[in-house]
């Protein structure tokens, strides 16, 4: 990759430190966590900060307008269209017997992994296009969560170290790359090989792919046989205020105190809450009304609580199971 022209930078390090200085900070401590000196001169150099990066990481997220919170649907009506699901159906059909052996192997449903795979990159069409050295370094100089995107930062130098090019090392500003955008870390700790070949190729190898997106889900607690959520109905009149969760999340707590307490579907049908598919009666779940009153309600399962793993929000992480339901409907 050629070195990128040097241009006047709007954005500074909250600290003043310089680009430059900084950049052999984070080699150094590359070099002592093993990284070869070839990948870190093949992957640093001629490398700038880019303001384009910084711009996109401080961006503010849209305006609140259910209960501090945007509304759910519009957001469903965009990312669960008629195009991503034919997509998904199509993945789901033509790769039938390696999802397959994946789900047995891993425990987590095929149409969870490819509604993943479609959410993220739309089945592999839009992976991102930033050089991935240049967007984490840039985080890291800028200092806003430096400890995050410099970790992020060492992680990529020892995929890089691995084979690959800085060609190859592109995806999104934020640093996550290949067919389920995994960021560094997550791919070192959980990149899968699915086909035997001894390399676990998320870019373009569609078995490393899924068997990695399952792995993601396996480690996060994903239990087998339950669905991850199911419509309910809810009475009018219902105070679901009542119920709200009394716990506090360590992480992502805007996320989750949107969700009741938890109780079993026996207790939720004694309150008259009732489940609109199949459900185990001494199943766990909270029940999410995002949109208010008289909007669709769910009762979620702890295997929504793994797709928030995934990404902690609560419309990709509805997004995601809706789209697996109609893949498979």
């Amino acid at each position: 990759m050629s070195p990128e022209p040097v241009r006047a930078q709007q954005y500074q390090a909250r600290d003043g430190i310089e680009f430059g200085a900084y950049l052999e900070l984070l080699k150094a401590r590359a070099r002592a966590e093993g990284v070869s000196e070839a990948t870190l001169q093949r992957m640093t150099g001629g490398l700038t900060p880019n303001d384009r990066v910084i711009s996109l990481d401080r961006g503010q997220p849209g305006r609140p307008t259910v209960r501090g919170y945007p509304a759910l649907a519009p957001y469903i009506a965009t990312h669960v269209n008629s195009t991503r699901i034919a997509g998904g159906r199509s993945v789901y059909r033509d790769y039938g017997t390696t999802l397959r052996r994946i789900e047995n192997d891993y425990g987590v449903p095929a149409e969870i992994v490819v509604a993943i795979f479609g959410h993220e990159t739309s089945y592999g069409r839009i992976r991102g296009d930033f050089d991935l050295a240049r967007s984490l370094a840039t985080l890291a100089w800028e200092g806003r969560r430096r400890e995050l995107f410099a970790n992020e930062f060492i992680a990529l130098m020892k995929v890089a170290d691995k084979g690959y090019s800085r060609q190859e090392l592109v995806g999104s500003y934020a640093g996550a790359f290949g067919n389920p955008q995994f960021l560094p870390s997550v791919y070192l700790r959980l990149a899968t090989d699915g086909d035997g070949d001894g390399r676990a190729n998320i870019f373009t190898n569609r078995a490393d792919t899924f068997a990695s997106i399952a792995n993601y889900f396996r480690d996060a607690g994903w239990r087998p046989g339950q669905p991850w959520g199911v419509r309910a109905y809810v009475p009018d009149n219902f105070d679901i205020d009542a119920y709200k969760t009394e716990l506090v999340a360590p992480v992502c707590p805007r996320v989750h105190e949107r969700h009741s307490q938890w109780k079993t579907v026996r207790e939720w049908r004694a309150l008259g809450v009732q489940p609109q598919r199949p459900l185990a009666e001494d199943t766990l779940v909270s029940l999410f009304q995002p949109d208010g009153p008289g909007a669709p309600a769910w009762l979620l399962t702890g295997n929504y609580r793994a797709i928030l793993e995934y990404n902690c929000s609560n419309y990709y992480a509805m997004s995601v199971g809706l789209l697996a339901d109609e893949i498979v409907n």
